[in-house]
């Protein structure tokens, strides 16, 4: 946590100071990668089998294929499968009680409040799933939104035209937010627009074009 908050320290004490901090979520501001993810990945597997008739390595195939390719398997499944967008998302994060995966941090509510502007989550994740887990880890009360993938018209990260609506919707400038997220090709959208861009990753790698790196939040 140290080390984003001398990140925020930094940023906030530059000439332009943000007027909005741009959060993902999952693997972000929520550690899910180890637990959540691979339930739904299974999920993913399954409606394709289901959906597209395939065997189940055809399906893991094209999950991965149009995760890497689109930053959002669902977008490659509506683009190449004219598969319903509204149903796989309800499917695919139909998990149940969310609260076993929780693991609260005072830290993350400390961070969250003292730091100054609006603080937005921007996730490729659905709006019902994007509550219940702010209700289960008690930061709604410091965010100013949940921008869910719904928000964005259905246009997931990294596709530029859901950054856009997000600016629209709470009238900012690309140039004065802070993005901070896990996925590389999500801040390269976020830089090229104007934002101010944080990396959360844990292995050694360097980017010029970054602002900053962090190795996690908690």
């Amino acid at each position: 946590m140290k080390f984003l908050a001398d990140a925020c320290f930094a940023i906030q004490n530059a000439t332009v100071k943000p007027a909005a901090w741009i959060f993902d979520f999952d693997n972000t501001l929520f550690e899910s990668g180890r637990e959540i993810f691979p339930i739904i990945n299974e999920k993913m597997t399954q409606y394709i089998e289901q959906h597209l008739r395939v065997d189940r390595y055809e399906a893991n195939r094209l999950r991965k294929l149009y995760w890497d390719q689109y930053g959002a398997t669902m977008t490659g499944l509506v683009r190449h499968h004219d598969i319903d967008a509204v149903d796989f998302l309800d499917k695919t994060h139909d998990i149940g009680d969310l609260s076993e995966f929780i693991h609260r941090s005072s830290r993350l509510r400390h961070l969250l409040r003292v730091i100054s502007g609006k603080k937005i989550i921007f996730s490729n994740s659905p709006a019902a799933y994007l509550k219940e887990m702010l209700r289960l880890l008690r930061i709604g009360r410091y965010i100013t939104d949940a921008f869910s993938i719904e928000s964005t018209h259905m246009n997931p990260k990294p596709s530029a035209i859901g950054f856009r609506k997000l600016l629209r919707t709470h009238k900012l400038k690309a140039s004065q937010c802070v993005m901070v997220e896990d996925s590389l090709v999500n801040l390269t959208t976020a830089k090229r627009l104007g934002m101010k861009t944080i990396w959360v990753a844990r292995n050694s790698k360097r980017m010029c074009w970054l602002d900053a790196r962090v190795t996690h939040l908690y």
